[in-house]
Order: structure tokens, then sequence, then C-alpha cells
């Protein structure tokens, strides 16, 4: 259930005659009260005698009353309720109760109260109410209205309880603002799947992700498509910026433009320029601008740099640093966006949908310290310049492996924020993993399942020593690994890591102690993917080896909480670490 506290406004009458009318889009059906508080207050919807002028004069009489100037300019209260949309249809009577405990709960009247303010809630559809009130008492004083809106988020906690409907989270106000029922209705009647604050906020998100400067992102920003005015002081210096989608107009024609701040707390301009790791502008000449000389990695490299900075983030995050752990998750969004915006066709939806639901997650109470997050960001910065993936081959192998290692980080980050008490943040980061899981369903499907047929080709007698291999590193689950359809995808991975010079016994048990096992589904495509990235072997099968690193392992093992996995068939991959 969702409350919402509107912005206060001065012509009771102008309210009035929209809860009573058709709606901006004819959706309003049946208007009437429901409650009020004179259970004789007339009802212009039921009653064809009453109407809204008579109802009007009655809430407003309590301000009618006060001594000239002692009115307030902004004296009508509106709080809207709406019921989830899997929740059941609730009689008139349930939303009078309903009703009653809100205005009871926000300081407009309590139950007991004969001097209380005058109020009604209107009904016009099955899942919502809205209540108006005015805000001054019978006694002529002021209602306390302070945290009016924490205080309807409480009750309503209270109310899906008692009535058995879905329970939401508790929030801690870093949520984006949502899209008002208009913005609702406007993206239905276009067509669009999501209202233009959202697609705003989708956007803005990605050309954020790995900029280094202004400019580099209103760069990014224009490429989009999106139009941008930026707000500059009377000294010349940028103080903020606006956007607005071409099509996405009001009446008059004039496009619809959010700032920054109003798409996420985190999209203002000085919240962007904190990623940069400074409080003001860089100096632009210092930095590389996107058409620089720079180099540009590939989309193969990119992936594979970006599944190491994804391994190094959970170092992090082991570490019990709460600030550091808040960056890293808050720059794990970063690579989510830029990830998406680079994905081949196949998996470009569901880590889309990854990303914008993860946003939530990004964000806390906790200050992000933001000079613990270069590596995050220099990979997000790495997959947009690498730009889009094929989807196949060494990039598409690459994309599977870096989200086979992003569905990690992200249940870590549900894990850290479920341990704070984050519970919307939590609830958002498993949603997010829920959509990584398909994602990597499609990006997996062929590079594994090149490797399995491989597999299956080589020698028994090799077959039997790289299981043998396996029950000396872990030797409580390699039953259960050889057991698995993807048991000759990790053989085909070992006798790719022996050719290219590796010992098989060590590299497997350096493998097997990077973290917990037998939390997931598929056991062997965890440990082909580690393989592939400490033998520095290429992500796809069959391009050909990479000479092994000279570089040292500093990577300690670790455990994190992993929810469990179900409802994939056997010799579907799974992402889970």
């Amino acid at each position: 259930m969702i409350p919402r506290v509107h912005k206060r406004g001065s012509r009771t009458i102008g309210l009035l005659h929209y809860l009573y009318g058709p709606g901006t889009h004819e959706e309003h059906t049946d208007p009437h009260l429901v409650a009020a508080w004179d259970s004789l207050a007339p009802d212009p919807g039921r009653d064809p005698e009453a109407t809204l002028k008579e109802l009007q004069q009655l809430l407003d009489q309590p301000v009618d009353a006060l001594p000239a100037g002692r009115c307030p300019d902004q004296h009508v209260w509106h709080l809207s309720v709406r019921a989830a949309p899997e929740d059941p249809v609730l009689t008139d009577e349930q939303w009078g109760d309903i009703a009653r405990r809100m205005v009871a709960a926000t300081g407009i009247a309590a139950g007991d109260d004969p001097a209380a303010c005058r109020w009604a809630a209107v009904r016009h559809a099955d899942d919502h109410i809205h209540i108006i009130a005015t805000t001054v008492r019978e006694d002529g004083r002021k209602p306390r209205l302070h945290n009016d809106a924490a205080r309807s988020q409480a009750e309503a906690r209270l109310i899906e309880a008692d009535y058995g409907l879905r329970r939401l989270n508790a929030g801690d106000k870093t949520a984006a603002q949502r899209p008002t029922s208009a913005e609702r209705h406007k993206a239905e009647r276009t067509g669009r799947t999501r209202t233009a604050r959202e697609e705003l906020r989708e956007t803005v998100r990605r050309a954020v992700a790995g900029a280094v400067s202004d400019a580099e992102f209103f760069d990014r920003l224009g490429a989009s498509g999106l139009l941008v005015v930026r707000r500059v002081a009377p000294s010349g210096d940028l103080l903020g910026y606006k956007v607005a989608l071409p099509e996405d107009r009001n009446k008059d024609g004039e496009p619809i433009f959010y700032a920054g701040a109003k798409l996420a707390p985190d999209l203002s301009l000085p919240r962007i320029r904190q990623r940069y790791g400074r409080e003001e502008a860089p100096d632009e000449a210092t930095v590389s601008s996107p058409h620089s000389g720079e180099e540009r990695p590939g989309p193969s490299q990119a992936r594979r740099s970006a599944t190491g900075a994804v391994w190094t983030a959970l170092l992090v995050i082991d570490q019990d640093d709460d600030s550091a752990a808040a960056a890293q998750i808050a720059d794990a969004g970063e690579v989510l966006d830029a990830l998406a915006k680079t994905s081949a066709a196949h998996t470009r939806r569901e880590l889309s949908d990854a990303a914008f639901a993860f946003e939530r997650a990004s964000r806390s109470h906790i200050r992000a310290e933001r000079q613990q997050d270069r590596v995050l960001r220099q990979a997000a910065r790495d997959l947009v310049r690498g730009g889009p993936a094929l989807g196949r081959g060494e990039d598409g192998a690459g994309t599977a492996m870096v989200i086979d290692m992003l569905f990690f980080l992200v249940i870590t980050a549900a894990a850290w924020h479920a341990k704070k008490d984050h519970a919307q943040q939590a609830a958002a980061a498993q949603q997010a993993a829920e959509y990584l899981r398909a994602a990597y369903l499609n990006a997996a499907v062929a590079p594994l399942g090149v490797l399995r047929e491989r597999g299956r080709r080589l020698a028994p007698p090799l077959q039997r020593r790289y299981g043998s291999a396996l029950r000396e590193a872990v030797p409580d689950l390699a039953q259960r690994v050889l057991d698995e359809a993807g048991w000759p995808a990790l053989a085909a991975t070992l006798a790719e890591a022996e050719a290219a010079g590796h010992e098989v016994g060590p590299l497997l048990a350096e493998a097997a102690s990077r973290r917990e096992l037998d939390t997931a589904e598929s056991m062997s495509d965890v440990l082909v993917w580690r393989l592939r990235r400490l033998a520095d072997l290429p992500a796809a099968a069959g391009t050909g080896p990479r000479p092994r690193s000279t570089k040292p392992s500093t990577v300690r093992s670790g455990r994190a909480f992993v929810p469990g996995q179900s409802g994939h068939k056997r010799d579907q991959p799974t992402p889970s670490q």
C-alpha cells in the first residue's frame, strides 16, 4: 500500500472537481465518499441533491471563520492511498477504515478529537482513495502535520499487516522520485512501457557510467538524443542541468524538462562530479575527451577487465569497511549500466532490466568513499569505450563471464544491504539478480555448449586424470561436480589450462578456495569461469591460448550469502558463485 502526500493547494473546490470528475484520461469511475469527518457529510457522487459547492463550503468552514489575515494560503491537504496491483479489491467500508486510520496517523484528525480538521475520503477507482482535508482545526488552531508523509508510510505498513496485503519494504528517503499518476497515464496512452521520468533516469545513468569530466558527460547526453539545458551562473560557472525527451511535450508543445536531482538523488551535477573523484568540475584541459587519443579497449578486452574489477570489488566488500563497500555497490550500478548499453541483442533486455532494478540498490545513507572505487569506474568506462559486443565468440563468452561475476556481486550487495536493514535496497538487488540469471542463461549457452562438446571428445584417461585432480582439490564436492552436465566443459577448460603451461591440481585448488562452491546450482560452471580468468585463457574456447600471467595471485578466500537457486534444467548454465 502506497500513501502519498501531495503538494498543498489553495482551492478546495478545484481538488473536489478533480476527485469527482472524469479524470484527465476518463479513468475515474463512480466517484463517491467512503468516509468523512461527519457521517452526514454530503456526497455529490451518490446523492443527487448534494453539490460540490456544498461539500466545499462545509470543509472550508473553519478556514472561513478565521479573522482576516490569519487564513493560511495553502490550506488544502491531499493524501492518496493506493493498493498494490496484486492486492484484493477492498470494500468501501475497508477503505473508509483505512482513511480514518490515515487521518489519525498523520495528525489531521485523531478519532477522539472533537476539534480536529475536517476531511473527506473519495473513491473513484478500485485500487485507491484520495483524502482531502483543510488544515484549520475547528478550534482555529493549526494541526501538527510535521513528518506527515513518514507517518502515513508507517501506518501503511500496519494496515498491510492487518489486512493481509502485500508488505512493502520501509524506505529511507534515498529512492528516486516515483512517477506521478499523470506521467503513468501518459506513458500508457503513448504506448511506452516506462514513463518519461524513468526513461530519462536510465539514459542519464548510462551517460554517467565511467565518465571522467563534465564535457564527456554532456557529450554522451547529447549523443543519446536527449534535449539538454545547462544551468549557468552569471559568473559562467556550470551549476546544473535538465533533460527532456524530444517527443515528451506539454499541452503547449514545449518539452517537459527534468532536473538531474529530480530523476534521482545521485544524478545532480554536484553528486555526479563526486564520481570523478572531485567536488568541483575538473580542468577540462587535463582530462582526455571522448575523442582524444585515449586507447580504446576492444569489447572482449573490456569484458575481461570488468570481470577482474568486479572480483576486486568483492574483496573490498569483504573487508567490512562500510564506506568502501557502499562505493563498490554504487559503482556496480555503473558497470551494469555500461554493460547493458553495450550488450548484444540476446542479452540486452535482461541486462537493461537488471541495471534498472539495481539502481535502487546503488544508494543508501552510508556515504560512499569515492577514492575506493576507481577500478570499477574504469571498468565501466572501458565497457563504454570498447563499444557494442557482437554476442558471439570471444566477446560473447566474455559477456557470460562478467555476468556470472556480476551476479555474485549483486547477491553480495543484497546480503550487505540486508545486514544493514536496507530493506528496499536488498529487495532491489535480489530482483536485479533474477534478471542477471536470465541474461546469463542467454549469454552462456553457446560458449559452454562448445566447451562441453570438446570435453566429451577428450580421451577417457585424460578425463579420469582431471577427475582425480578435482577429487584432490574439493574432495567433499567432487562427485557432485562430476555428476553435473557441465563437467565436460570443466574438463575441456582444464585441458586448455594445461596446454597453456599451468599445473591442473594447484590451479583447481586455487579456484576452489576463492569462495564457497556448495551453494551453486552448477559448480562446474562456476569453476569454468574462475579457471579461465585465473589461467588467463580466452573466454571462448578455440580462440588461442593467452600467455600465462606472471602476476602473483593476491586474492584471498571469502564467503558470501547466495540464495537457493532452482527451476533450471540440468543442461542449462546458471550463474552462481
